[in-house]
């Protein structure tokens, strides 16, 4: 359990990572009131540099998260009731985000932001932009509470399995000191 543990943690902390530094351009369409043609030019140019980024840093991506889809797998295999409900729980969530990526975001990103008209940062925004880049800004914000879920479920997984640990090892002492007591007995039995 520690290894697949350890490496469905590291990949899903990852991938937060990497989706946490999308905030740069998510906080400026989601959170700040009124959103401005500023704040969604600036969003817009910070996916372009993402959309005419290496081609490298997307497999990368894909073969972390084939890595962790491995993992989240292979775990099932154990066929323990708590590997099912954790585990499964993990696969939907981490499923949900992989699908979202791939039907959502990336083509997105690809399609509309590969290039960007020539603008200044006051210039009005593109209506046909506008709709894609606060999707893609709730696209990420659900990816990312998707991936917290896989998180908060392995360490459920992590505690379900410790506190079981922990009532084997009471129900193993418990057992060991009425043996005992009752060695004691039989040995300083008063004689009638």
């Amino acid at each position: 359990m520690g290894v697949r543990a350890g490496v469905v943690v590291c990949v899903t902390s990852f991938l937060l990572g990497a989706l946490f530094t999308h905030w740069i351009a998510d906080s400026l369409t989601l959170w700040k009131s009124p959103v401005t043609d500023e704040h969604l030019w600036t969003a817009a140019t910070y996916y372009s540099i993402l959309a005419r980024g290496p081609p490298q840093a997307l497999w990368f991506l894909a073969s972390v998260v084939v890595l962790g889809c491995i993992t989240i797998l292979w775990s099932l295999n154990d066929r323990k009731a708590g590997n099912i409900m954790f585990d499964g729980g993990s696969i939907f969530l981490f499923g949900t985000t992989i699908a979202m990526y791939i039907y959502s975001v990336l083509p997105s990103v690809l399609a509309k932001f590969n290039a960007l008209p020539a603008h200044q940062l006051k210039d009005p925004f593109p209506r046909s932009l506008r709709l894609v880049t606060l999707e893609l800004a709730s696209n990420h914000l659900i990816c990312s509470v998707a991936l917290t879920g896989v998180l908060v479920l392995q360490a459920g997984r992590f505690w379900a399995e410790n506190s079981d640990d922990t009532d084997d090892d009471v129900v193993v002492a418990g057992e060991t000191e009425a043996s005992h007591a009752k060695a004691h007995t039989a040995t300083v039995q008063p004689k009638s």
